[in-house]
């Protein structure tokens, strides 16, 4: 198991230090929103490494957990006054549910053919949620405002409790993935990512590993996407089921390293400003200019260093000692 050193807990703790100190030192909502995206892209990045960059599943269909967490939660609490937090857990356990029922017909597909079934997966729910009219078809659904406060899980006055909410589910979501990643689960995660075959005869179960990554992956992606709802109270398939969410997820973790703890984190704080500054500045004239932008640096990552940030600054690291 890794052990960390003095040096990289004191620069951890100053970081989280700062981050804590962050809604005191801005002023103006979008640079309170820019940090709350970044953190939302970063847990989902981190759940998605998971199975992705341990355990080498390619999903494109984390939109499908991401909506069923959102959806979930909104729906019991716009029609049984269920409190938001409660409907965060059912939202994560309905999301690892569907995450088995993928998984099961799934566990043996590899590569491509896994990235092809979880986008099938996820088109599937989306075309589902988008005429159910029980939750509200294309409509969607709008979650009505209550009082400001932590159990309601709104605030009207001011974003930075969303920020510190987001922050929290960031840590815990990194905590998840290195304990994941040192623990025998994270060694035969690996294990099987390199082979199959292999991983079998050393005594590996595969299907069972897969199905675990999936469905942490899952519940940790349903619980983003109740903060999501929470956040901008309103959402429909075509706000949280769409595939451009599931595309950023795996550029935010491929970009800054898969299968490192701290790369979808880097990945995030790369790609969500740039995303958001087009889209700011240039409104509907940069509709796509991210996405561009996603590619290339996506494109000169794969070709000059596969590890992805986390692998450059190791290397920089290395060389520096």
């Amino acid at each position: 198991m890794k052990t960390f050193t003095k040096r990289q807990i004191s620069i951890s703790g100053a970081v989280l230090v700062l981050l804590a100190l962050y809604p005191l030192a801005v002023s103006g909502s979008f640079a309170m929103h820019l940090m709350i995206m970044v953190f939302l892209f970063a847990t989902l990045g981190v759940a998605w490494n998971i199975m992705g960059g341990y355990a080498g599943m390619f999903s494109f269909g984390q939109a499908a957990f991401f909506g069923i967490g959102a959806y979930t939660s909104s729906f019991l609490f716009t029609a049984y006054h269920v409190n938001p937090w409660i409907g965060l857990l059912a939202g994560g356990v309905a999301a690892a549910a569907a995450a088995a029922l993928i998984g099961i017909p799934c566990s043996n597909l590899r590569g491509h053919y896994f990235a092809i079934a979880s986008i099938a997966f996820a088109e599937i729910v989306r075309i589902h949620f988008n005429n159910w009219k029980l939750i509200g078809a294309a409509e969607g659904l709008t979650i009505p405002m209550q009082d400001e406060s932590l159990r309601n899980f709104m605030f009207h006055s001011s974003k930075a409790p969303y920020y510190y909410i987001m922050l929290a589910f960031l840590l815990l979501s990194l905590g998840v993935c290195a304990w994941v990643a040192t623990s025998r689960m994270g060694f035969y995660l690996r294990a099987i990512k390199e082979s199959h075959d292999v991983a079998k005869v050393l005594g590996v179960d595969v299907v069972r590993y897969r199905m675990a990554a999936i469905m942490i992956s899952a519940f940790l992606t349903a619980m983003v996407g109740t903060f999501y709802a929470q956040y901008i109270l309103y959402l429909d398939p075509e706000s949280v089921l769409i595939l451009p969410i599931s595309v950023q997820i795996v550029l935010v973790s491929m970009l800054g390293g898969a299968g490192s703890v701290m790369g979808p984190v880097i990945g995030a704080a790369i790609l969500l400003p740039i995303s958001e500054f087009t889209r700011v500045k240039l409104g509907f004239k940069g509709s796509g200019l991210d996405m561009i932008i996603y590619g290339t640096l996506i494109m000169l990552i794969s070709v000059y260093q596969p590890q992805g940030v986390w692998g450059i600054l190791q290397k920089i690291g290395r060389k520096k000692k």
